[in-house]
């Protein structure tokens, strides 16, 4: 980290040392709902370019997600810990006392719930905001609830599962050590800071003593705070214990708008029954992989897709993990685009391809976007595509939209939007990761408590 970030971190760390109240525990409801909104993108005015810039995010975060990278443990300064990059829908949450309300990615592949902190956060080739002052921070000197985590504390071991306080005792009143600090390694940067005890404010509850990240610097990254929904003991479902959770994203169409929809989270198990109309598939069970990130992830059990109701023939090792952490499918809202396995993306692209041969390829189209196959429906006045669908275990199936798998890419131009991995060859990972723009209009619905997937289209806003 930089000497003047070491600086800064350094202040803050002797400043929260001092601040050790909390607020009582509060709860006044089961059910918590929360207003989900596009993030402000600023969109590049040329839309070929814009469409490549959302690709390229989706391949970088997906071959994260396949190959997590990580920083060497460095004991009490940086400890690896594994999260993805970041996508296009926020929600707000508010901390401190008094409150201070951020927005926050919503991230269903990553654990930790984290915001821009203090005055001097440095923000290195951030995206959304051309520099950093126009960046909302969380001000802890602002707030009587901030606090420091020990080094024992059980909060710290939520996020450093594996790291052992040295020379201390477990149960030990003599321990000065906080809890180390954190670096975040992402698909396409970092993100680093201060793990924090604080107060977090929902619409309908008041909880003290949250784990929540402070970051001081990041690079590569949103110019907002990240709020983790996976299966890590850090995410926002884990540390309140809801048995559900739901939300329903706005189609691409709202984007820059002020329209919202809503995430919701179920704390009682008396309220987890199943929701009128949707389709449930079981959740997969994980692969556990030392050093990999895999449980974190949400595995549904793909069995296969149909294009223009016709059968595509997909090897069964890309439909489900085996203990190595290869193959199966995962629902992540941070990956813009749904990707697959080379193999995987050819069989479903050249069933398409097969039953849009009278159609013109917009090959230039396809160079500037990295999006395939493109076609110029220039002078036909009916638009036409074969249909997609996904075929899930248990019998749910998912009969996608036009607009959530294809996209207008100027004039009467319109592209795929299912993404090929055809950099380096990955042996690892999930080989088919569900993306957001697939689940435009769907209401989508973890059930943790009976550990399924439920979905069922409708309009979000």
């Amino acid at each position: 980290m930089a000497s003047s970030s070491s600086s800064s971190s350094s202040s803050l760390l002797l400043f929260l040392s001092l601040l050790l109240l909390l607020l009582p525990y509060i709860t006044s409801s089961n059910i918590i709902t929360i207003p989900i909104s596009h993030l402000p993108k600023n969109p590049h005015p040329d839309p070929y370019q814009h469409l490549s810039y959302l690709a390229n995010s989706s391949l970088k975060r997906a071959r994260h997600l396949k190959n997590p990278q990580t920083t060497p443990p460095h004991i009490n300064t940086k400890t690896p810990l594994f999260s993805n990059s970041y996508g296009g829908y926020s929600i707000p949450l508010s901390f401190g006392t008094p409150p201070q309300t951020l927005p926050f990615t919503m991230d269903t592949g990553s654990d930790l719930i984290w915001f821009p902190c203090s005055k001097n956060y440095q923000c290195i080739n951030c995206s959304t905001y051309p520099n950093t002052a126009k960046i909302k921070s969380f001000i802890p000197n602002l707030s009587s609830s901030s606090k420091l985590l020990a080094c024992l504390n059980p909060k710290c071991a939520l996020l450093h599962q594996k790291f052992q306080c040295p020379d201390c005792k477990l149960g030990s009143k003599n321990c000065t050590r906080g809890c180390p600090l954190y670096k975040i390694v992402y698909g396409s940067g970092t993100t680093s800071g201060i793990p924090l005890s604080e107060t977090l404010h929902l619409p309908t509850r008041r909880v003290p003593d949250f784990l929540v990240g402070c970051s001081v610097r990041s690079t590569h990254q949103p110019a907002v705070g990240i709020a983790g929904l996976g299966r890590g003991p850090a995410s926002l479902p884990a540390q309140l214990a809801v048995k559900k959770f739901s939300y329903c994203l706005l189609s691409r169409l709202f984007d820059d708008t002020n329209k919202s929809s809503s995430l919701v989270l179920v704390g009682s198990k008396d309220s987890v029954k199943k929701t009128k109309g949707v389709s449930y598939t079981p959740f997969v069970k994980n692969p556990e992989v030392p050093n990999k990130p895999f449980s974190t992830y949400y595995y549904v059990g793909l069995r296969r897709i149909n294009v223009g109701g016709r059968r595509v023939n997909i090897p069964y090792r890309y439909l489900r993990p085996d203990k190595n952490g290869s193959g199966g499918t995962i629902v992540d809202s941070g990956t813009t685009f749904t990707l697959m396995a080379a193999e995987v993306f050819e069989r479903v692209a050249g069933e398409l391809e097969k039953q849009m041969k009278g159609y013109k390829r917009a090959e230039e189209a396809e160079t500037l976007t990295t999006l395939r196959p493109c076609y110029d429906f220039s002078g036909i006045e009916k638009l036409e595509f074969p249909s997609v669908t996904f075929h899930f275990k248990g019998g749910a199936e998912m009969a996608l939209p036009l607009e959530n798998y294809v996209v207008r890419a100027g004039g009467k131009v319109l592209c795929f939007t299912i993404l090929s991995d055809n950099g380096p060859i990955i042996s690892s990972g999930p080989s088919i990761i569900l993306g957001s723009s697939q689940m435009q209009n769907y209401h989508v619905e973890y059930d943790l408590q009976n550990e399924r997937f439920g979905f069922k289209q409708q309009e979000c806003n």
